[in-house]
């Protein structure tokens, strides 16, 4: 593997998903500067919003109608709501992971992945989801000001952190702290009586049924607040730019970024560069991804192959590297379950915690196994954990037992077509003797020491064609394949 091609697979997976297959020849050739200019500008177009919401969902909410008004909606009309809001969200999953597959903007998909994280909420709404994963990709390469205020006034995150009952009367500081712990400026860098007193200056935040913000202004408090200082009749707004103008907020941000896609052990020297950087451009999310791959240090040995790759990075990944057609692909979501990352079902507030949290005995089995269970569509049958942690506090509840329903655990074939024709172009001028440390080089970033031998011992030899492919899926069941 040459230098340019260890750089650029370095960079696909971090700037996005892992290289395509149809331009992995691209890898060796190419300078860096050059594919991290052709990822950018591909992620620089807006995003073609996700709209899987069932119609009757819509129909029913399309009429102005306040909360009191939907309580009176008969009880099987709101089950039959809530069933098809799972089903949808289900859809929306997949959809989403289809755009991180195929999509050339793949930096915008990965940040949106990691806003998802950041940003961590679960109201099993379709219109509610919908609407915020929307507003993350639209905002995700933006400013971050927009991203934050658009976040906080989304009907997600306020129903997900209660600020519907968030009142002048009995305020609820659900939101305002982990606003300040979680989104902006993290925990130890803020007092109680900030949390009080911002709690107060978003009374009357609320969400329509439609999943608009729906400002009450008879229960919002009006009066003198203090906050980091300063008194003033704040707003929710007033309170975002007091968080904003505060650099902790740009380090926080900084350091969480550079943990997701540089490496899970931050170097505080350079993260307080960039986030010097990010405060004094006004906290412009692209300047800062520009820094983080033109940087030299970006490349050292010690970021490369340094990461686990989340169970979402490893499926859609796996999925660009050897292309196929999934013909159930609601299977994608119980293997997200049995491998701990659920898109729209991040395990609490704070989101999935990452780096080596992703493999435990169970999941590195399964992830070693799925390439042989995908190339012979074979039976997957393991069953995930069913805890009150990734349940979310529903586990005895009717919500999650549809939510089981739909998933159908228990056995599942996985049934995928691979299209191993586009594939094995890449090794079409490979001379025999070399395709091993060619697909070894094409697939694994960091080789460490493997005995040829062993690996070798139980590939097809029936053709060429079959040597390619039974290689390809024992580098792919291997440890490091875990490693981007």
């Amino acid at each position: 593997m040459n230098i340019n091609q260890l750089k650029n697979q370095h960079l696909w997976w971090r700037a996005g998903f892992g290289p395509p297959v149809n331009r992995v020849k691209e890898l060796s050739k190419q300078k860096p500067e050059a594919v991290f200019h052709s990822i950018l500008k591909a992620s620089e177009r807006k995003p073609v919003l996700f709209d899987v919401a069932d119609p009757h969902i819509r129909e029913l909410v399309s009429q102005p109608m306040s909360m009191g008004k939907w309580q009176g909606i008969k009880p099987e009309e709101k089950q039959m709501i809530r069933k098809q809001s799972v089903h949808d969200i289900a859809k929306l999953n997949i959809r989403w992971l289809d755009e991180m597959t195929t999509s050339d903007a793949q930096l915008l998909e990965k940040m949106s992945l990691f806003w998802h994280g950041h940003f961590a909420s679960k109201t099993v709404n379709i219109l509610y989801d919908q609407a915020l994963i929307n507003v993350i990709r639209e905002n995700a390469m933006g400013n971050f000001r927009d991203l934050l205020l658009n976040v906080s006034k989304s009907a997600s995150m306020i129903q997900f952190l209660n600020n519907n009952q968030n009142r002048k009367s009995h305020p609820n500081e659900n939101f305002a702290r982990e606003l300040m712990e979680l989104f902006t400026i993290g925990r130890g860098n803020y007092t109680e009586t900030d949390v009080k007193e911002s709690a107060r200056a978003f009374t009357g935040w609320g969400a329509s049924i439609q999943g608009g913000f729906d400002f009450r202004p008879r229960q919002h408090d009006d009066g003198i607040k203090t906050f980091f200082g300063k008194t003033g009749n704040f707003s929710g707004e007033d309170i975002l730019e007091i968080l904003l103008a505060q650099k902790q907020t740009a380090v926080f941000i900084t350091r969480k970024i550079y943990r997701f896609f540089v490496n899970d052990i931050p170097d505080e020297e350079k993260v307080n560069v960039l986030a010097t950087q990010f405060f004094e451009s006004g906290y412009d999310i692209r300047s800062l991804m520009i820094s983080i791959f033109s940087s030299s240090w970006f490349y050292d040995q010690k970021n490369i192959g340094s990461q686990i790759k989340s169970p979402v990075l490893w499926l859609v990944g796996l999925r660009r590297q050897l292309p196929m057609e999934i013909q159930n692909p609601m299977v994608q979501i119980v293997l997200e379950r049995l491998l701990g990352q659920v898109l729209f079902s991040p395990p609490n507030v704070a989101g999935w915690p990452g780096a080596k949290h992703w493999i435990d005995s169970s999941s590195l089995m399964l992830r070693m196994r799925l390439p042989q269970i995908v190339y012979k569509s074979d039976i997957i049958s393991s069953r995930p954990k069913d805890d009150d942690d990734v349940m979310m506090g529903m586990r005895d509840q009717v919500l999650a037992k549809n939510i089981k329903k739909l998933m159908n655990l228990g056995t599942q074939f996985f049934q995928a077509k691979i299209l191993w024709e586009e594939y094995m172009n890449n090794f079409d001028e490979t001379q025999d003797t070399a395709v091993y440390a060619a697909i070894r080089d094409l697939l694994l970033q960091r080789v460490t020491p493997m005995n040829e031998n062993d690996m070798l011992r139980y590939i097809d030899e029936t053709d060429r064609e079959k040597r390619i492919e039974s290689i390809s899926i024992r580098l792919m069941g291997t440890p490091e394949y875990q490693l981007c």
